[in-house]
């Protein structure tokens, strides 16, 4: 018996934002599906507009995993994961011994089908997830403070400046020429 899919599919039970007073909670199930479009937007904008030849439905399938070790170790807030090289360094061990143990729980002729997607390898391909990641983040900033909620502003500050520092032009497109419509209202939208 497998029990990999029963796995993934708690993902619907860890919420993210833990330290913050959030509005509307968001869980890492909406997370990775919310980064999983911006992935593949940001390979496609790539490809088209930059001349690239990287594979986005690749991107989004690896986006869907990206934060699939959480299932068991929870989700570590910024702040902390970050704080010093050291703990971002255990934190990056935990991680993947988490994923091992998601991936053991796969039959074994699916484990190397699923290995490539939730250990992501893809060096080129993870910038892009990341991109997308942050930029995920960032649109909870801007939902939450539109919503009258500053808790999230100095986040949103910072999660901008992480993504101006990123160097990807796909990302400085999209920033440029879609993230504007996450100000609107619906009634603007249409």
């Amino acid at each position: 018996m497998s029990g990999f899919f029963a796995m993934i599919s708690r993902m619907k039970y860890i919420d993210r934002w833990g330290l913050m007073n959030n509005t509307k909670t968001e869980n890492i199930s909406e997370h990775s599906l919310e980064t999983a479009i911006l992935a593949h937007a940001l390979v496609n904008i790539a490809n088209v507009r930059l001349g690239e030849a990287l594979d986005a439905e690749r991107a989004a399938v690896i986006a869907l995993f990206h934060d699939a070790s959480e299932i068991l170790t929870g989700d570590m807030p910024t702040p902390v994961k970050y704080y010093n090289p050291e703990i971002r360094d255990a934190y990056k061990v935990v991680e993947r011994v988490a994923e091992d143990k998601l991936i053991s729980m796969l039959p074994e002729d699916l484990r190397d089908v699923y290995r490539p997607v939730i250990s992501n390898d893809d060096e080129v391909l993870e910038r892009y997830v990341k991109a997308a990641d942050k930029l995920s983040a960032l649109i909870k900033c801007i939902e939450e403070v539109r919503m009258g909620n500053n808790e999230f502003l100095k986040a949103k500050e910072a999660t901008e400046k992480s993504l101006d520092c990123m160097e990807l032009p796909a990302l400085d497109i999209f920033m440029k020429e879609c993230l504007p419509s996450y100000y609107l209202t619906l009634d603007e939208l249409g």
